[in-house]
């Protein structure tokens, strides 16, 4: 098996007029080199709309393939030598959810000349900026050309970036629309799920809703398969939930035995990237701890982390079993569907009524607490909370500011009942670990532990009051 190289690209890409010459960079010439790059797709361009590109490129007669995500302010690249027949395995599988049986052809071959310079601040390279002069291939003809500037950062220079680029807007650069030149050869633009106007029909914001979040599930599922970055599978479990929220709340617009067969199989994907979420979520939070602990008693609480990493390790394979399930590519296809036409019943149901109606069982819900209610009446409401900020983000395109206002202030009131259910979990899965680590520095790091995630549960309770009383009242200006 071939050495699957990774590296996170950071980059710049500016658009620049005919005669443009580079300014003069410290730094070294970088050797002009030919590159030319096939590049592979679906017939509908699935890859391309998740924002992914695979291409193989030849340079010096040496194939290479490499596949680029996208990432947050950045694309992670993954590079592995192979023939043109096909992408080797290490590519392919990253991509199963996306392709689900689709068969990959050429769908822009470029040939670029590249020229340029390493750029250097006291006396480290930071960024290498390059001219790309493009060919647009069609057989042996010419079919387009177009001139791109490329900066791109090194290992420690992404903070380089924007001085780069005003020295290049002075010399006449200007911003590009941030395409890949494969999706520019194609003709190809990305669409983001818009959010309709607020006169829309009910069901066009649902179908909305569901839309942005079946793309966000597609865009990190490669993500997800890979592992490196967890917080990868955390956006695909949020997708998943926010997808199983909404069509909850819109259950008086939709075909009842859809929605809920939709609904299962969500679940059954939520039950699947819950446990490895959960367990990214107390170890980072027990690292932590953790450090803090005198020595004898940290080298003993390390014994918990490798316990829980050996949960994850298994916890993991379960999803990556799942993901690689007919069952999971079928809910893939369902929910495409869906998000172009989901399956409506004769309704007269506005979206400000139902994200209304999830407000009113929260707010019943918080006024039933006791004066110090149990962990598991909070847990309650946490869920309460959930489904009434899901309601309000369908709603927010029809209703506007309210409920914008509405969402951010259920989201700190989330993080206040979320903190407080994530210390109850953290304290009884360190007390199950202890039946397993029998060391009396590992009892008394756990009572330590235990002891800090009290005083976050106190910290939290504290912060409950204010926080509804803030999101209560958003409500009340929202939905009245």
């Amino acid at each position: 098996m071939a050495t699957l190289r990774e590296t996170h690209e950071r980059e710049l890409k500016l658009t620049v007029p005919a005669g443009f010459a580079l300014p003069d960079l410290p730094g070294e010439p970088l050797g002009p080199k030919t590159l030319t790059s096939t590049y592979h797709d679906t017939a509908d361009r699935a890859l391309a709309r998740a924002g992914i590109t695979l291409r193989r490129r030849v340079e010096n007669r040496r194939g290479l393939w490499q596949l680029k995500l996208p990432g947050e302010g950045e694309r992670l690249e993954f590079e592995v030598p192979g023939p043109p027949a096909g992408p080797p395995d290490e590519l392919a599988s990253l991509l199963t959810g996306i392709l689900r049986g689709r068969a990959l052809e050429p769908a822009a071959v470029l040939r670029t000349r590249r020229a340029g310079v390493r750029v250097q601040e006291n006396g480290r390279a930071v960024a290498d900026v390059t001219v790309d002069n493009v060919a647009v291939l069609d057989g042996r003809r010419v079919r387009e050309r177009f001139v791109e500037l490329e900066v791109e950062a090194l290992d420690g220079g992404a903070d380089s970036l924007p001085g780069l680029g005003r020295v290049l807007a002075a010399a006449g650069a200007v911003p590009g629309d941030g395409r890949p030149k494969a999706f520019r050869a194609m003709g190809f633009f990305p669409v983001t799920p818009a959010v309709p106007p607020s006169w829309a029909p009910s069901l066009e914001h649902v179908r909305a809703m569901i839309a942005r979040q079946v793309a966000e599930l597609l865009a990190h599922d490669p993500g997800t398969r890979l592992g490196k970055d967890p917080e990868e599978l955390h956006q695909a479990r949020v997708a998943t939930r926010r997808l199983r929220a909404v069509l909850r709340a819109a259950r008086p617009l939709l075909d009842p035995a859809w929605t809920e067969s939709l609904r299962a199989e969500l679940s059954g994907l939520g039950g699947a990237l819950g446990p490895v979420r959960d367990l990214d979520v107390l170890l980072e939070r027990l690292r932590g701890e953790i450090e803090q602990l005198e020595g004898p008693e940290r080298r003993a609480a390390g014994r918990f982390l490798e316990l829980l990493g050996e949960e994850r390790d298994e916890a993991r394979a379960a999803v990556l079993a799942a993901m690689s399930s007919r069952r999971y590519a079928e809910l893939l296809t369902r929910l495409e569907a869906a998000a172009t036409a989901p399956r409506a019943r004769e309704a007269d149901v506005s979206v400000r009524d139902i994200a209304a109606g999830e407000f009113r069982k929260l707010r019943r819900a918080v006024r039933a607490l006791p004066p110090d209610p149990p962990d598991e009446d909070l847990h309650a409401v946490r869920i309460r909370g959930k489904r009434a900020r899901y309601a309000a983000e369908l709603a927010e395109g029809a209703v506007g500011k309210p409920a914008r206002r509405f969402v951010q202030d259920a989201k700190r009131f989330q993080d206040v009942v979320g903190e407080h259910q994530d210390s109850v979990v953290a304290e009884e899965r360190i007390r199950g670990l202890l039946d397993r680590v029998r060391s009396p520095q590992a009892h008394l790091a756990a009572g330590r532990l235990i002891e800090r995630e009290r005083a976050r549960r106190r910290e939290a309770r504290a912060a409950f009051p204010g926080t509804w009383k803030a999101l209560e009242k958003s409500g009340k200006r929202a939905w009245s």
